[in-house]
């Protein structure tokens, strides 16, 4: 699969990330071409301007990593985002009141997503998989399609599973064709990426970008 640098979000969302690391990963993401690079909140305004003119895309995170903020407090953190330069935000969905199955996880996504769209920028949704039934993982999928998001995204990374195959194909048949899937957690193989993009992901959000590329350069 030649082209698996167009998937992938090179990510670092670790807490112990500095500026050198933030640095770094900019400067890799523009070397491959990938589709994206990721980075913490804090660390937009200095990725915004490391990657200058480049068509990497930046990406940040809202309500992460576990939803369960109020939902003034994620779109002040996506106003923010996008303030410093953010092309995407990748939201976390509050899992505890979907299981709750409270209609308000809808309202919300909606509300997240006409504020992303204002400013002609794209929203994914994180669901966060590894917590969910098949029955939760239908209805969060039939909310955030229904709520207008762009994507629909597995997972943060700091769940006991990340992305798997299978629950990639299940979601690809819950969602439209217009909605599409991040992958995300527990990345690290060429193989894998590429399991996950024929079950039907579009993006690969993974720390492990380098080493996927040169297992496909072998």
């Amino acid at each position: 699969m030649k082209n698996i640098r167009r998937f992938i979000e090179h990510t670092n969302l670790k807490p112990t990330l500095d500026a050198n690391a933030v640095d770094k990963l900019v400067a890799e993401a523009k070397e491959h071409g990938f589709a994206g690079v990721c980075v913490p909140p804090f660390w937009v305004k200095k990725a915004r301007r490391e990657l200058g003119e480049s068509d990497v895309q930046l990406v940040t995170v809202a309500g992460f990593p576990l939803g369960y903020h109020m939902t003034e407090t994620k779109t002040e953190e996506i106003t923010v985002a996008l303030r410093d330069g953010a092309d995407e935000i990748d939201l976390v969905m509050n899992i505890s009141a979907l299981k709750a199955e409270m209609p308000w996880v809808k309202i919300e996504i909606a509300k997240c997503a006409k504020l992303v769209h204002e400013h002609e920028r794209l929203l994914k949704v994180i669901i966060e998989t590894a917590y969910l039934n098949e029955k939760e993982l239908a209805l969060a999928c039939r909310w955030c399609a229904d709520a207008g998001v762009d994507f629909v995204k597995t997972s943060t990374g700091f769940a006991p599973e990340g992305a798997k195959p299978e629950i990639v194909q299940q979601m690809r048949e819950l969602l439209p064709s217009n909605v599409g899937i991040k992958a995300s957690g527990g990345i690290k193989t060429f193989n894998q990426a590429v399991e996950l993009i024929k079950a039907g992901a579009d993006r690969l959000g993974t720390s492990s970008g380098i080493e996927i590329m040169n297992q496909a350069n072998q």
